[in-house]
Order: C-alpha cells, then sequence, then structure tokens
C-alpha cells in the first residue's frame, strides 16, 4: 500500500494523542512492581496501531485489534486489580486505540476527543472533589432531571403546530421550558462558585432569570424585615428587570428572529437602563457587608418552568383565538392582560403566529411592549406591598426607566 502524505498526517496525529493521553497516565502510573501496564509509550503505539490498522484492513482489522488489546488490558487489570481496582487506564487504552483508527476518517474530532479525555483524567482529583464534596444530592438530582429534558423529552415532542387555531407547537414549548431551567441552573451555578462577595445585587440579577416578579417581591420583603439590607435589595430588584429583558431576547431568538430583529434596539437600551440604575445602587450596596451566604439548594424550579409553559400555552391558544376572531386588535387585548401574569409568555405567543405565518413580524411589536408594560405594573404592585413606601420609591424610577428605554427607540417602528 502506497503512503500518502495525507495519511502520514493521519498517523501523526495519532501518534500525538497517544502521546498526550499517556502522558497523564505516565504520572499516575507508579513505580517498582506494582506500576500499572501501560504507560506513556504504551498508549502511543496503541494509538497508531489503531490508525495503522484502518488504513491497512479496515473495521475489520481495527475490530480484530480492539479485541486483543481489550484481552491484554484485561490481563493487567486482573494482575493489578489488587492494588487499584479502578478500570480508568484499561478504559484509557481502549478509547486510545479507537481514537487513533478515527483519525483517518475525522482527524478533528478525534483530536478533540483526545483533548477531552486528557482533561478528564488530569482533573480526576477536583472531579472526585466536586462530586463526593461540592455537589449535593439536590443538585445531582436537578442535573439528571435537565439532562433527561434535553436528552430525552425534547427529542421526542412533535415539531409542528397543533391544537385549536394550530397555535401550539410542543417542542416549541419544550424548548422554553428547558431554556429557563438551564438559566435558573447557570445562576445557581455562578452563585455557588463566586459566593457571596456581590451579595444581593448577584443573587438579584441571577434570580431574576427564574422571575423578575418573585425576586421583587423576595427582595421587598427582606427590605422590610432587614432595614440595613434596603440598597442591596433595591439593587437586586432593579436587576432582575435585566434578567427580564434578556430572556425576552433569548425566546424571541427562539420562537422568530425577524421579532427580536424589530425589538433589538428598544431591548437593549431598556436593559442598559436597567442595568445602569442597578449600578448605582449596587456600588453603594457593595459598600455593606452582608453575613449572609448563597446556600446550597435547588438549581431550578421545574414547577415554575413548567407553570410557566402552561401560562405560555393558553395564551397562545388565547390570542390564536382572538386574532382569528378579532384580528390584530384581539391579539393587542390578550396580551395587555396576559403580560400582567407574565411578559415572556406574551412574547413568545406572539412570535410563535409570526413563526406560523398567521402575522407579520411588525404587527407583534405592540404586543409584545403592551405584555412588558403591564408586567412593570405587576412587579412595581408587588414592590410596594411587600416592601412598604420607601422600598417602592426607590425601585420604580428604575422600572420606569426600563418602560421607557424600551418604548422611545420604538415609537418610531410604528409611525411605517
Amino acid at each position: 500500500m502506497h503512503l500518502t502524505g495525507t495519511a502520514a498526517l493521519r498517523i501523526a496525529i495519532a501518534l500525538g494523542i497517544g502521546l498526550l493521553i499517556g502522558a497523564e497516565r505516565e504520572r499516575r502510573k507508579g513505580v517498582g512492581a506494582s506500576r500499572s501496564p501501560a504507560g506513556i509509550r504504551t498508549f502511543a503505539i496503541v494509538s497508531m496501531l489503531g490508525a495503522v490498522s484502518l488504513q491497512l484492513g479496515g473495521e475489520v482489522l481495527l475490530a480484530v485489534i480492539t479485541l486483543a488489546v481489550a484481552a491484554l488490558a484485561a490481563i493487567g487489570y486482573l494482575r493489578s486489580r489488587d492494588k487499584d481496582p479502578g478500570l480508568t487506564s484499561e478504559a484509557a487504552l481502549l478509547l486510545t486505540l479507537l481514537l487513533g483508527g478515527l483519525t483517518v476518517r475525522e482527524p478533528a474530532l478525534a483530536s478533540g476527543l483526545a483533548v477531552t479525555v486528557a482533561i478528564l483524567l488530569a482533573a480526576r482529583a477536583r472531579i472526585h472533589r466536586f462530586v463526593r464534596s461540592v455537589l449535593t444530592e439536590g443538585e445531582l438530582h436537578d442535573a439528571l432531571i435537565l439532562a433527561a429534558a434535553v436528552l430525552v423529552i425534547l427529542p421526542l415532542m412533535p415539531d409542528r403546530y397543533l391544537g385549536p387555531f394550530g397555535a401550539i407547537n410542543p417542542r416549541m414549548l419544550w424548548k422554553i421550558v428547558v431554556l429557563m431551567i438551564s438559566i435558573s441552573a447557570g445562576g445557581y451555578i455562578a452563585v455557588r462558585l463566586l459566593g457571596p462577595r456581590f451579595g444581593l445585587p448577584l443573587s438579584g440579577l441571577l434570580s431574576g432569570f427564574v422571575s423578575s416578579t418573585a425576586t421583587i417581591a423576595a427582595m421587598g420583603s427582606r427590605a422590610r424585615q432587614q432595614p440595613g439590607l434596603a440598597r442591596p435589595a433595591v439593587s437586586a430588584a432593579v436587576l432582575s428587570t435585566v434578567a427580564t429583558i434578556l430572556e425576552l431576547a433569548a425566546v424571541l431568538l427562539v420562537t422568530s428572529r425577524a421579532v427580536l430583529s424589530s425589538l433589538m434596539l428598544p431591548l437593549l437600551v431598556s436593559g442598559t437602563a436597567a442595568v445602569v440604575y442597578g449600578v448605582l445602587f449596587t456600588l453603594r450596596s457593595l459598600r455593606d457587608k452582608t453575613s449572609e451566604a448563597p446556600q446550597a439548594g435547588s438549581a431550578f424550579s421545574l414547577k415554575t418552568a413548567l407553570g410557566f409553559a402552561a401560562i405560555m400555552a393558553t395564551v397562545l391558544l388565547l390570542s390564536a383565538a382572538l386574532n382569528s376572531w378579532m384580528g390584530s386588535r384581539g391579539v393587542l387585548i390578550s396580551s395587555a392582560v396576559a403580560g400582567f401574569a407574565d411578559a415572556h409568555s406574551v412574547a413568545v405567543s406572539a412570535a410563535s403566529l409570526v413563526a406560523a405565518g398567521k402575522m407579520q413580524a411588525h404587527d407583534a411589536l405592540l404586543p409584545c411592549l403592551a405584555g412588558l408594560t403591564t408586567n412593570t405594573v405587576t412587579k412595581a404592585v408587588f414592590a410596594m406591598v411587600t416592601g412598604g413606601r420607601r422600598f417602592a420609591l426607590q425601585v420604580i424610577p428604575g422600572l420606569l426607566l426600563v418602560i421607557a428605554g424600551v418604548w422611545i427607540p420604538a415609537l418610531p417602528l410604528f409611525s411605517h
């Protein structure tokens, strides 16, 4: 067989893969009679063996070589299992062989996987400590739920519009659920990693991804119970609206990029206004020392995400029905009413109608803004009820800036 330049390069990549993984295994190999049977030379040779066997004899020869290496790895394990019962080195050896074979057809993928394997092997102590000491049982449970939502349920959801008026797309609804719990989980992880340094402002921003309204209510209660935390509580309340804007942009990205494109500038200005107002209070609140640290708990609320999906489905049906009966005027009425409960479901319902070809992107702007406005009214009411007059008088100006920031840039859009 003639060895081309491409084949030689891919065998060289296989050698690099073996050296990379083997270097990590060599450091843990040990010395003397009790050392592991496979080190850097073995891994390098096995990786090249995988590439050469596939190059010469195809899948059949690679399968035979894999069985032979598996048998040798099993013999090595039987000899050393009393001192090291783990199978990591043996599994890594077989994977290195297969990665060597993969370089013949997908060298970039093989190289990327090799780097991932090397990182996993090198981070053994950190991974073990994280799983055993840092990760709680509840967090593991949440991770499994998130994995099931993404890898099991999402692929099974039908990707077509169903139900009365053809208003419900199950896959789109579940994508929004996954998006909500993913953002919430990301915020939870950030709090756990960064610690309490930024106190309530950071917690408010991150918990706003779950529910800005609930965050404002919670911060109002805390400000009333602990007046010394009023400044960071106000900062947290206003910064939670930044999460509202970001989530609104995210759900529009999933459902209708045309609507997102039209609202990009208003959302950007509104979010900037919320950030500026929140940062002013954050800078003042950072001088206040809070003794409360973030505690381990639930990474996200599946009940909240499912409730959001239920509200969204109801709004979709209502909006589609009113749109069918009354035209765009019905959508505006339903959006304004639904916005008191949730601004995201309003945006998704309008954007879904655009995605289904039942509404123009321009006609969806007013319902989205109406829902965001009425939702802000709800936040202001909760600020007053839970936090009292002093708290509300500090939060409401920030909310008004957010609404002004979204309406003023949007007004020219309605003149076209």
